[in-house]
């Protein structure tokens, strides 16, 4: 049984660094969100877990009921058979939920959570991740992402970015952390945030992996050369690196050199499909496990239309998207996100597939 995009249940992963506010953002989600039963999958119960006046069974059950009409479990064992045991109870009507969040720990790789929604077919028709929110603090942001590997990667797969803490450092502390996100990253939306509060519109219902929606909210998601982090323009013909090693930032700091990092890949001649489908398989098979996310517009030869595609891990698809317009000139645009990637061997390997 396939169900409809619109009626597949939305699926947020809130990952972020220890005590940046994680616990603070979801206690706030599951008080204010009024109307909207919500199901919270948290990776444990820690100390900081959510509020006892919202509790309102022991915490030795797997799913335990809120005050709120909302409810919570833990993962106890694997995040597919929570995900299949929530499905059923919805379905038998043994419980009431639009949507699911789902908290990591402080220390976890989103990379295994997200991929569970593309690798089980019963999970991938009824569930539909919608976009991963990471909250990083601005105090300890910079000395987390020096000694925490983790921390890289949980930007790295990013849609939207939350720090919070801001008022705890000066203008440039926080303006030199943002650039780091911003090498890291160059894709999520970064948001200063006060203790949770942010508009929940701006972390729900983002659709982070659904490629043809982003590309209709944002054209310009892809586009290097307009992206609000102080670049200025360039005429590079198709290789922009995000991590652009000449950040004008007026200060006497060295970029950090951190492992997990971002390039973009432009062209306006076109792929031969074949032999680009033999890179990308080849590619993801080697280095799959520290490709992060990649997404972006394909330009084949052949096709009327832009090929949307996007990957996590292993994991990658590609769809048609809209119709090239008479007035536009198709170009490809491609940003991948990893760990220690060698940019050379994927802008050499893609430029060999243009016809």
């Amino acid at each position: 049984m396939t169900i409809a995009l619109e009626k597949m249940v939305p699926v947020t992963v809130l990952t972020g660094f220890l005590g940046a506010g994680k616990t603070t953002l979801l206690k706030r989600i599951l008080s204010e969100y009024h109307g909207r039963r919500i199901a919270v999958i948290e990776n444990e119960f820690g100390p900081e877990n959510i509020d006892n006046e919202l509790l309102v069974q022991e915490q030795d059950e797997e799913i335990i009921e809120l005050s709120n009409g909302c409810i919570c479990c833990t993962v106890r064992g694997d995040l597919m058979r929570t995900l299949n045991d929530l499905r059923i109870k919805r379905e038998n009507g043994e419980l009431t939920f639009e949507r699911v969040i789902i908290e990591t720990t402080g220390m976890a790789n989103p990379g295994p959570v997200c991929q569970t929604f593309f690798m089980d077919d019963h999970i991938a028709e009824y569930y539909r991740l919608d976009a991963v929110v990471t909250v990083v603090d601005a105090k300890h942001g910079m000395d987390t992402l020096d000694k925490q590997d983790e921390s890289q990667k949980q930007i790295g797969f990013a849609d939207r970015i939350l720090i919070s803490k801001k008022d705890l450092v000066s203008d440039d502390e926080y303006e030199r952390l943002r650039k780091r996100i911003i090498r890291i990253n160059p894709r999520a939306t970064i948001t200063a945030v006060h203790f949770g509060e942010t508009d929940l519109k701006e972390i729900l219902d983002i659709s982070g992996f659904n490629l043809n929606a982003v590309l209709d909210i944002d054209p310009d998601f892809l586009a290097v050369d307009d992206a609000p982090h102080d670049h200025g323009h360039h005429d590079h013909d198709h290789a922009c690196d995000a991590t652009c090693d000449h950040d004008h930032a007026h200060h006497n700091h060295a970029p950090h050199q951190d492992s997990v990092s971002a390039f973009v890949f432009k062209s306006r001649r076109p792929f031969d499909p074949d032999r680009l489908e033999d890179f990308l398989s080849g590619v993801v098979q080697i280095y799959g496990p520290d490709l992060l996310r990649y997404k972006g517009i394909i330009y084949l030869k052949g096709a009327n239309r832009r090929m949307l595609f996007q990957g996590v891990h292993m994991m990658m698809g590609a769809e048609p998207g809209k119709p090239w317009l008479g007035k536009e000139k198709p170009e490809t645009k491609l940003v991948f996100i990893g760990h220690n990637l060698p940019k050379d061997v994927f802008m050499q390997g893609l430029e060999q597939c243009l016809v």
